[in-house]
C-alpha cells in the first residue's frame, strides 16, 4: 500500500489504502464527537464556527478555532515535509514515518484519555488539536501517495467528485473509461468505510470510552505490516535457500 507511487498504483492498492484510512477517520471523527462534542477528522464545521465567532467578536473562540484549523494544516505540512525529506532514501520509509507519528499521537490520546483526562475545557481543546493534527497527517499522506485520489477525511469533496464521475459514467454521450470506473470504486469504498468506522467507533466508545483509541493504531500497524510481508518472506527465503543448496551438495 505504501511502496507504490501514484503512477504504479493498482486499483487493489488504492482500495486497500482507502478502506483502512477511511475506517480510521470514521472512528476518530465519531469518537471525537462523542467525547469532545467536536469534529476531529475534518475542518469544514470549524471554518463555519470561526466565521460565526468573528461576526460575534468572540475573540477567545476565534483564536481556538483558528488554532484547530492550523493544526490540521500543520499535520498535512509535516506529512508532506517528511515524505519529501525521506523519499530519496526509501519510499516505504518516507510513507511509513507519518503513519508512525500518527500512531504515537493516537496512543497518547488513548493513554491520557483513559488515565488522566478530567474533562476540563483546556484538556478538551488540546486533545482535539492533537487529533486534528493526526488526521491532517493521515489525509496529507494518503492524498500524496494516491496523487490526490484518496482523501480519507474530506467527504464534501468526495461527494462532489463522486457525483461528477457518476455523471461521466452514466451519460450516454461519454466514453466509459476504466479510469472513471476505478475512481468510483475508490470513492464508494471511502464513503462505506468511513460510515462503518463511525458506527464501530460510536458503538465501542459507549462500551470502552477512550480505550477505543488503543484499537485505531492496530489498524494503522496493519498498513505498515502489509508492505513489510514481502520483505520478510524474501529474507526468510534467502536464509532457507542456501541451506537447501548446501544440503543438496552434501
Amino acid at each position: 500500500m505504501l511502496r507504490q507511487l501514484k503512477e504504479k498504483r493498482t486499483l487493489k492498492h488504492n482500495l486497500m489504502l482507502a478502506s483502512s484510512s477511511a475506517f480510521v477517520a470514521g472512528i476518530t471523527d465519531v469518537v471525537g464527537l462523542l467525547a469532545f462534542l467536536a469534529f476531529t477528522s475534518n475542518i469544514t464545521g470549524h471554518v463555519a464556527n470561526l466565521a460565526k465567532n468573528i461576526l460575534q467578536q468572540n475573540f477567545q473562540s476565534i483564536i481556538l478555532f483558528a488554532v484547530w484549523l492550523v493544526m490540521f494544516m500543520i499535520g498535512a505540512f509535516v506529512s508532506n515535509f517528511i515524505v519529501q525529506s525521506l523519499k530519496h532514501k526509501s519510499i516505504y520509509r518516507a510513507h511509513s514515518a507519518p503513519i508512525i507519528l500518527e500512531i504515537v499521537i493516537l496512543l497518547f490520546v488513548a493513554i491520557y484519555g483513559h488515565n488522566f483526562y478530567n474533562e476540563t475545557k483546556q484538556e478538551r481543546e488540546i486533545v482535539i488539536g492533537a487529533l486534528l493534527f493526526a488526521m491532517g497527517l493521515q489525509n496529507g499522506l494518503v492524498s500524496n501517495i494516491s496523487g490526490g485520489l484518496i482523501k480519507s477525511t474530506h467527504l464534501t469533496g468526495l461527494f462532489t467528485d463522486l457525483g461528477s464521475e457518476l455523471a461521466d459514467w452514466l451519460h450516454p454521450l461519454t466514453r466509459k473509461s476504466e479510469d472513471v470506473k476505478n475512481k468510483i470504486y475508490v470513492r464508494v469504498t471511502i464513503l462505506a468505510f468511513f460510515i462503518f468506522g463511525g458506527l464501530a467507533g460510536g458503538y465501542f466508545f459507549n462500551l470502552y470510552e477512550f480505550k477505543v483509541f488503543y484499537f485505531v493504531p492496530v489498524i494503522l500497524l496493519t498498513i505498515l505490516y502489509y508492505d513489510m510481508l514481502p520483505v520478510f518472506f524474501h529474507k526468510v527465503f534467502q536464509v532457507i535457500y542456501p541451506l537447501k543448496t548446501k544440503n543438496i551438495k552434501d
